[in-house]
């Protein structure tokens, strides 16, 4: 039974679809005027675990992540270029596609609209939503009317909205009823992409965009809604309520929200200049690491961003890898006295019990890994001595599930083969065999001569009674 803590009623709820074996889920995308950094990273990590764990369950999921293509940081981007609102676009794209690829994001059976794309459904809302009373057009603009939906609005965010009255700023323009409304439709500028619609030339306000998109693809009530906590308000405030009162249904039933990530301590951001590009992050370390380094954390939880944890991820890696690597060796090296392992085959019983209890707790990730890692601990003292067929067995099954969970459940793909440059376990194989047949001739030279130089490529290699193992 899988649970998730629900943002909106701040508690956590069993997972009851819609449809029984299917999940409809929507997260918001980025807004494509720059490459993206670490902190727009982790909601697309995570919330791809999400999918792929629900899949690992047997669920169908339909996925919808979007791409903002229209908007005032991209209107100035493209300004500062010389070229089209476009054009930055599908830079910027472009770019999400060849970033995120490397931390393996699953493109395969998304949905990914532009918002460019939805300007009709996105008219069409707004006219439901003047109709019913809850917007108004001003001076080319269009505006939700929060005092049309009081009593429902600040759900999400929990907020009192006689607070947020009062520390509203005091509107010069008298455009808005209220300073609490918010765009729906913009009246267009000189200079700026617009679109005809029955109050002018204009473009959609942020907000709405969400909405036409998910409504389109997912229907007025769907799963889950997703995104990074600094979402919550006014973004998806603004989206419950023009969706609920434009299209009706319930919109989203769980609402998921990442935490931020921190750098010395200090939410990472702009503002701030203590941002990290993830395509300069890529640089330094393995999309694989960048992903385990962020599903090393609860999502809820902020996480701290630094070298020291990122190298921490890739020590973890490795560990995982070796072990899985040193299990492959063992099953084609059975001995008929052997080990048959049974302990470690009630340790990946255990693992298993564990890992779903974890991931099925609010997508624990953390916890989740740390059942992997103590069944690769167990892995490798089983591995310490030599196995007979049946062990061999056990050991395979242990290996395979690993691999499955890693890469499947988790999504982080594990380098199995390639370990240093272009040399490949096949072929350190070959060389321990080279330097086995230099100590069976007592060629102590020749032998230590190989030792110390995997040593300076990283490789480590330990001499037992009927064979030689090696680790990074």
């Amino acid at each position: 039974m899988i649970k998730i803590y629900n943002t909106f009623t701040r508690k956590l709820e069993e997972f009851k679809p819609i449809k029984d074996g299917e999940v409809s889920m929507y997260v918001c995308g980025p807004t494509v005027y720059n490459y993206i950094h670490i902190g727009n990273a982790r909601p697309a990590i995570f919330f791809d675990t999400v999918r792929r764990y629900f899949e690992f369950r047997g669920y169908r999921v339909n996925y919808v992540s979007n791409f903002t293509d229209v908007d005032d940081k991209i209107i100035k981007r493209a300004n500062e270029e010389g070229i089209s609102c476009e054009e930055v676009a599908e830079k910027y794209i472009k770019a999400y596609f060849e970033d995120t690829a490397k931390v393996n994001l699953k493109e395969e059976g998304m949905t990914r609209p532009k918002a460019t794309e939805h300007i009709g459904g996105m008219i069409k809302i707004i006219k439901s939503l003047i109709e019913k009373g809850h917007a108004y057009e001003s001076q080319g603009d269009v505006y939700f009317d929060v005092e049309s939906y009081k009593d429902e609005y600040l759900g999400l965010s929990h907020q009192n909205l006689e607070d947020l009255r009062s520390g509203a700023r005091i509107e010069i323009s008298e455009i808005k009823k209220s300073p609490l409304d918010f765009a729906l439709w913009k009246k267009a500028k000189e200079g700026e992409p617009s679109w005809d619609s029955p109050w002018g030339q204009g473009r959609p306000g942020w907000h709405i965009e969400c909405s036409a998109m998910s409504h389109k693809y997912l229907g007025d009530t769907f799963d889950i809604h997703g995104g990074g906590q600094d979402l919550i308000f006014p973004h998806h405030e603004n989206e419950i309520a023009q969706s609920k009162c434009g299209c009706g249904g319930d919109y989203a039933r769980y609402w998921m929200h990442n935490g931020y990530i921190n750098v010395n301590g200090e939410k990472m951001s702009k503002s701030l200049g203590n941002f990290f590009l993830l395509r300069d992050v890529l640089e330094h370390y393995d999309g694989r690491v960048v992903r385990l380094f962020v599903l090393s954390s609860h999502y809820r939880k902020p996480i701290d961003f630094s070298d020291a944890e990122l190298t921490q991820a890739k020590t973890s890696l490795e560990r995982i890898e070796n072990a899985i690597m040193r299990g492959k060796e063992a099953v084609v090296d059975v001995k008929a006295d052997g080990s048959s392992c049974m302990e470690l085959k009630e340790q990946l019983a255990v693992a298993k019990e564990k890992f779903i209890a974890a991931m099925d707790e609010d997508f624990n990730t953390s916890m989740g890994l740390g059942a992997i890692f103590e069944l690769v601990k167990e892995l490798n003292k089983a591995v310490d001595t030599p196995i007979n067929a049946e062990g061999a067995e056990i050991v395979k099954e242990t290996v395979e599930y690993i691999i499955n969970v890693m890469e499947e459940a988790l999504g982080v793909k594990l380098k199995l083969e390639t370990v240093v440059g272009n040399m490949t376990s096949e072929l350190i194989e070959f060389i321990l065999e080279l330097r086995r047949e230099a100590r069976n001739e007592k060629n102590w030279a020749m032998s230590d001569k190989i030792r110390d130089r995997l040593a300076e490529m990283g490789i480590k290699i330990k001499d037992g009674k009927d064979k030689t193992t090696w680790t990074m």
